[in-house]
């Protein structure tokens, strides 16, 4: 939703809220209550309008843009079509990456070949499908929920499974804050809908510790990925040892 929209929604909940109606405001700001009407349902108001009213309403332009921006709702996850976009355009998807880890633009440019012209289009489009909100100057607000995730059997998880995870567990995690811990028994179907509980609380944490280390400068933070995952398995290594019926 543009932000003109929001701030014109935000503008109705205020007047709303404080007892206004359109044929007050009307009176107030020297128009008929028809052109009132008109201006929101077009929603065509100029700075000098919208300034009147939050004149009315004594609230600041700032207060307006605030409350506006606490109401617009945050993204938990993309559609289908948005994440194959990702995966189609390897440059998209860094800058997704870095948007989502809270890269300024100096960082961006002084570590990636991008030029200013080319990352200003990819903000766009990150902009465009909702992951961030653009300011000027390449500023950006991140729109996603803490809790965000990538599609169940989507274009991303594909792409990750086929793609990722091979270069991902290729490695031996002996290094400096890696771990590696491969578990195997046999559980009973409570113990099960247990563990799964606790991995859904380690992801949540996971998403927490990431919000919280957000706001600490550049320098300080690492890239990390944490991969969970639990399934009934038997290893297809021991077949041929298996009894036959």
């Amino acid at each position: 939703m543009p932000l003109r929209h929001e701030l014109i929604a935000a503008l109705k909940r205020q007047l709303k809220a404080q007892g206004i109606t359109y044929a007050a405001l009307a009176q107030r700001i020297g128009l008929s209550e028809a052109a009132v009407k008109r201006m929101f349902s077009r929603q065509a108001l100029s700075l000098q309008r919208l300034e009147e009213i939050c004149g009315v309403l004594d609230i600041g332009l700032h207060e307006l843009a605030t409350e506006a921006q606490q109401r617009r709702p945050v993204l938990a996850e993309l559609d289908a079509q948005a994440e194959q976009a990702l995966v189609d355009d390897p440059t998209l998807l860094l800058a997704t990456f870095l948007a989502l880890n809270r890269w300024t633009q100096e960082q961006v440019l002084a570590t990636f070949r991008f030029d200013l012209p080319q990352y200003t289009l990819l903000m766009a489009r990150l902009d465009r499908m909702g992951l961030i909100e653009l300011l000027p100057g390449n500023k950006y607000r991140v729109r996603t929920a803490r809790n965000f995730r990538w599609r169940r059997h989507g274009p991303m998880e594909r792409f990750f499974r086929l793609k990722l995870l091979p270069d991902f567990f290729g490695h031996d995690f002996s290094g400096e804050n890696e771990s590696l811990l491969l578990l195997t028994g046999m559980c009973a179907p409570n113990s099960l809908a247990l563990l799964r509980r606790r991995l859904e609380e380690l992801a949540g944490e996971f998403d927490a510790l990431m919000a919280a280390d957000a706001s600490l400068p550049f320098e300080q933070r690492s890239g990390v990925s944490l991969v969970l995952g639990m399934r009934p398995w038997h290893m297809k290594l021991f077949d041929p040892l298996l009894a036959k019926p």
